[in-house]
């Protein structure tokens, strides 16, 4: 795993900083057939503020309804009561999701007692290939109050417009194998799931940890 993390490709990173850069433009909502098991095109444009809140009302969050690594039915009321870290990413990304992921388990160790006010989530945008007992295996590598959540294509692309997640395949002529484009932000709700902070790609451990605090003594 600690080789994962450390390991880089640079157009996925390209890629990446790409996306990172949809908090000021009118994009596509981005989704790309490949054959019968690729992600469907339900694809519809939508506008990606540079904030979160409008006059106060959160932009990010919605109801959603999915399955966790242990085959259960859960929905975004499951998750009411307490702070959600949730990320959007995939088992097989290189390096990106396994770094983040691991940002979000140190931050939690250094709450200690204060880590049981909130709930990590890790959403798949690859269903194709993360089955309920992928994820299962995936998670296992990361805290263990990490939950994985799966679903139907229609189901995960709900998910992601709700939060704002971008995706799509990035296919390799030259291989078998694809990668997912994707953003990379990972969102910190409240106990009544509305949109408290987020935290971009390369925010550090200490910078999370001082958000958590700061957010869990509210």
């Amino acid at each position: 795993m600690k080789n994962r993390i450390r390991s880089a490709r640079p157009r996925l990173l390209a890629s990446l900083a790409g996306l990172l850069v949809w908090s000021a433009v009118t994009v596509g909502y981005m989704s790309v057939v490949g054959g019968e098991a690729g992600i469907s095109a339900l694809a519809e444009t939508v506008r990606i503020s540079p904030v979160y809140r409008v006059n106060g009302k959160s932009l990010v969050g919605g109801p959603f309804k999915l399955t966790n690594h242990r085959g259960e039915r859960v929905t975004h009321e499951d998750f009411r009561g307490k702070h959600m870290l949730a990320y959007f990413g995939y088992t097989h990304c290189p390096d990106i999701c396994p770094h983040e992921l691991q940002v979000i388990t140190e931050a939690l160790d250094r709450l200690g007692d204060k880590a049981a006010e909130v709930q990590p989530v890790f959403i798949t945008v690859d269903p194709e290939r993360d089955t309920v007992e992928h994820m299962a295996k995936y998670v296992s590598h990361f805290h263990p109050k990490l939950i994985g959540l799966t679903g139907t294509e229609e189901e995960i692309l709900v998910a992601a417009k709700a939060y704002r997640v971008l995706f799509r395949k990035a296919y390799d002529p030259s291989s078998s194998d694809y990668l997912m484009d994707h953003s990379s932000v990972t969102f910190l709700m409240d106990e009544e799931g509305e949109y408290a902070a987020h935290f971009v790609l390369g925010t550090t451990v200490d910078e999370m940890v001082e958000t958590l605090t700061k957010q869990l003594g509210k």
